[in-house]
């Protein structure tokens, strides 16, 4: 009897994250005599901030976030995947990538991860509770404030959620998120985002601050306290039945100007292979496997995962799983814009929120938050820049 190979690999804590990539790996363990991957799990905010250089050592198989690219490639932590995996299946999953997917994971020219997961900031709703209070789902910024100065709305105002909800605002609204480690946000464009944003947390409760998008939905899938988010991080979980107390329901993002519907940060994870892989050639198998059509239309989002492949968003089973979630928010995906990925952004995001955070709070000169954002973001980018 020949020996296993035993591959190991770090993903999320989330029912989205972790469950279908157990399944998968148990099919492919089926499929595969002579092959077995062990899953573990870290907490959502060590996947978007943590360095992954020390998850690189220990593991083989990584999901990433994308703007984590720029620090990761310099230090060759990370195999590059394009001579690896054959191009015919390269070219499909370009080709059926959800929103910009696929291309954040290109960096200085290379392709770094494989996308497994698609998400970005959209709306989500408790039907029930808007027919109850007489209100619609909100077409428009000023029906948003509508609807929080009834009490119903809620987001995520956990310092680096606040900060991609200004991200998503500031981009909406002609503002240009920062491409490399010189450039500034403008101040005009980001002051009129922060205002926005604080008219809108001045109708909330003081405990948003606390709360990331798991715990937003949560707090809407158990609680009747709230009926509508206006932006956050989907997870199709909590659209499917039997999966909490009541279904929330997920829709395209309100419009921010007449007929100028909000854009949001492309979310979503990538599988990465360790450039210390022990077993690569496995590892590359279960990373076409699980990222292919065919698992990712079936037992991947049968499981509880949120797929990448657009096939899946167009799939009627997968639909009609989560009350319509894929088709609903394909448009939004559609809209998402890659966050910056160079040296130093993902210490800058982790750090952003702060300011905004306090302006919120406390109310001030929004300049001042601009100038500060903007002073963070230079410092992050000079105090990582290695040579190249």
């Amino acid at each position: 009897m020949s020996e296993q190979l035993r591959l190991t690999g770090m993903t999320w804590n989330h029912s989205r994250a972790y469950p279908p990539l157990v399944a998968a790996a148990q099919r492919f363990e089926e499929e595969n005599p002579g092959v077995a991957i062990d899953w573990e799990r870290r907490s959502l905010d060590d996947f978007g901030h943590a360095p992954l250089a020390p998850m690189a050592r220990a593991y083989d198989l990584l999901v990433i976030d994308h703007p984590m690219l720029g620090d990761a490639s310099g230090q060759g932590i990370l195999l590059p995947l394009d001579d690896l995996l054959p191009q015919p299946l390269l070219a499909d999953l370009e080709t059926n990538s959800v929103g910009p997917s696929f291309g954040s994971y290109r960096y200085d020219g290379r392709l770094w991860a494989l996308p497994l997961d698609a998400a970005a900031p959209v709306a989500s709703y408790r039907p029930d509770l808007l027919d109850r209070a007489g209100l619609c789902v909100p077409r428009n910024w000023d029906e948003v404030l509508s609807v929080a100065q009834e009490g119903l709305a809620v987001m995520p105002a956990f310092p680096a959620d606040l900060y991609l909800n200004f991200l998503g605002l500031y981009h909406s609204l002609g503002g240009m998120p920062q491409a490399g480690p010189e450039a500034v946000l403008d101040r005009g464009t980001g002051v009129e985002s922060l205002l926005r944003l604080h008219a809108l947390a001045a109708l909330m409760p003081e405990r948003i601050y606390a709360l990331n998008p798991i715990l937003v939905y949560e707090s809407l899938a158990r609680t009747d306290e709230f009926a509508y988010c206006p932006f956050a991080y989907s997870y199709s979980n909590y659209a499917r039945p039997g999966f909490a107390a009541h279904p929330v329901l997920f829709t395209d993002l309100a419009d921010i100007r007449p007929r100028t519907p909000m854009n949001s940060a492309l979310g979503g994870t990538g599988l990465a292979l360790s450039a210390q892989c022990r077993h690569r050639e496995a590892a590359l198998r279960f990373a076409a496997y699980v990222t292919g059509e065919t698992c990712q239309r079936t037992l991947y989002v049968q499981t509880g995962g949120q797929p990448a492949h657009r096939q899946a968003w167009l799939d009627g089973a997968a639909n009609a799983l989560t009350h319509n979630f894929f088709s609903q928010t394909l448009t939004a995906m559609k809209r998402s814009f890659v966050r910056p990925r160079h040296p130093g952004y993902v210490a800058f995001q982790q750090r952003a929120g702060h300011p905004i955070v306090e302006f919120l709070r406390a109310g001030g000169n929004p300049e001042a938050a601009v100038d500060e954002l903007n002073r963070l973001y230079l410092d992050c980018g000079r105090s990582t820049a290695a040579p190249r």
